[in-house]
């Protein structure tokens, strides 16, 4: 898919939370899981990029992945549009999806497996193979 590649090229060089750090994206969450579904994992968002305006080559949330040496794994991404700022009754949309609402969190929301894939689905909430480890907490997302 010509989109997934194109996110892929776009987001090759956050492979380090030191690269997405100082591409003005900064940890908003622990890991995030809900078992037996999987995980998210760790969101890094880049609060320049909340709009409306949604861009594969932008995403404003990347996912990491804590792996057991306790270096980051980049797993996706996650695009965002805060409710408030949206007013079209359609919701908004990115790589031929409609972004899903979370109202408790105020946004729109869409994750795109782009470098570990879920066997849920690409635009899946959950990924079953990313795991939070012993000491995650949970949030529902």
């Amino acid at each position: 898919d010509r989109d997934v590649a194109k996110v892929r090229d776009a987001t090759a060089r956050f492979k380090t939370v030191a690269a997405a750090e100082a591409a003005a994206y900064t940890r908003v969450t622990d890991c995030v899981e809900n078992q037996p579904a999987g995980a998210m994992g760790y969101h890094f968002q880049n609060n320049a990029l909340l709009d409306t305006t949604l861009d594969v080559e932008h995403p404003e949330v990347l996912v990491y992945e804590k792996k057991a040496d306790g270096t980051f794994k980049l797993n996706g991404v996650e695009f965002l549009v805060p409710i408030s700022a949206w007013m079209s009754a359609q919701p908004p949309r990115i790589m031929g999806q409609a972004l899903k609402k979370a109202d408790s969190l105020g946004i729109w929301y869409l994750h795109v497996w782009t470098w570990e894939p879920s066997p849920s689905g690409l635009f899946s909430d959950w990924n079953p193979n990313v795991k939070c480890g012993s000491a995650a907490s949970t949030m529902t997302h």
